[in-house]
């Protein structure tokens, strides 16, 4: 009687380690600065960043919205912020002139150069290096970003 009552309390903590959901760290180290269009309008009508709109102004109530690249880029990063005076480009193949960026972030890739003209060295967003708060990608001497076409 006292083996059943050992086996099934042993059986029954088995189950238990077994059944219960593992702890898995998150990865911090996400390498992209691509967010949805639904989390660019949450954070445009959230921010308490000085916005600009470029382009087509951005409606997140509009259905074809969506298909357009929105890129927002900003001159300052507090901590894991990215802030202050934000520029929001939303339409089609590109290079815009964004002296002083320091961070930002877009609804698809994007590339960003160190020299006006889209020309200099110059990368992808969807291998951002260092990730910031609501997508945002720390990408301090951007001069030019070049939006392709959809």
């Amino acid at each position: 009687m006292q083996f059943t009552t050992v086996f099934f309390a042993l059986a029954a903590l088995a189950t238990v380690a077994v059944a219960s959901p593992a702890i898995v760290e998150r990865d911090t180290k996400v390498m992209s600065g691509i967010i949805s269009h639904d989390a660019m309008a949450h954070w445009i009508a959230n921010t308490d960043a000085e916005l600009t709109f470029i382009g087509e102004r951005f409606n997140p109530l509009d259905k074809r919205a969506a298909l357009a690249t929105t890129v927002t880029y900003c001159t300052k990063r507090a901590g894991t912020i990215c802030g202050g005076t934000c520029s929001v480009y939303t339409g089609g193949a590109t290079c815009l002139a964004t002296p002083g960026t320091v961070c930002m972030t877009s609804t698809r890739d994007i590339g960003y150069c160190d020299t006006a003209g889209c020309n200099g060295n110059c990368g992808d967003l969807a291998q951002c290096g260092e990730t910031l708060e609501n997508g945002f990608c720390f990408v301090p001497g951007t001069e030019s970003v070049l939006v392709s076409p959809i």
